[in-house]
């Protein structure tokens, strides 16, 4: 359960003003079909933190555990600082033509705009720490669809009321948390 929540919790705050939440911005005023947005969301975010989730757990059957802690702590304090350098959504990316329909488009610009991201690497990072893959890519998932789906129905009003730098400085501070005690 810890593998859950803590998952869920680290990636709804790192999600906060991330790319794919601007592209779930983007996605929802220009096609105004929220259902199909949102499904779309949660099947490449499934599809993309499994991948990353089967990865961190892959790590820590690599890596002896000595050498795991240090990557982990190491990887956790980069991570916080990572989380203060905002997201912008690159040009362009909310711009292509629905030719698969919105849940396809949705899907397809998800998963890519996922690759390499903050809480791509956080899944890696969770089920590398926490050894439980299953319950570190729900929690992941959740966490995506807690932070992304009130952007498509809720859309700018959301985003104006919240502070979006203190939630990226609170989740540093997790990140940072948990760096340390993962090295202690």
């Amino acid at each position: 359960m810890e593998a859950f929540l803590v998952s869920t919790g680290i990636v709804a705050l790192a999600e906060m003003g991330d790319k794919t939440q601007l592209l779930s911005l983007v996605l929802a005023a220009r096609f105004r079909k929220p259902w199909p947005i949102v499904l779309g969301i949660f099947v490449a975010t499934l599809v993309n933190h499994a991948l990353a989730g089967a990865v961190g757990s892959w790590v820590t059957t690599w890596l002896g555990p000595e050498v795991l802690r240090w990557v982990l702590g190491g990887s956790f304090i980069a991570m916080a600082i990572w989380m203060l350098v905002p997201d912008k959504l690159d040009e362009g990316d909310g711009d292509a033509a629905p030719r698969y329909g919105v849940f396809l488009t949705t899907v397809v610009a998800f998963f890519l705009a996922e690759m390499g991201d903050k809480t791509q690497v956080a899944t890696v990072m969770l089920a590398a720490r926490f050894d439980a893959w299953a319950a570190v890519v729900m929690g992941t998932t959740l966490g995506m669809m807690l932070a992304n789906a009130p952007v498509v129905w809720l859309g700018e009003r959301i985003m104006r009321r919240v502070p979006i730098r203190l939630v990226h400085v609170i989740g540093a501070v997790i990140f940072l948390v948990l760096g340390v005690l993962v090295l202690l």
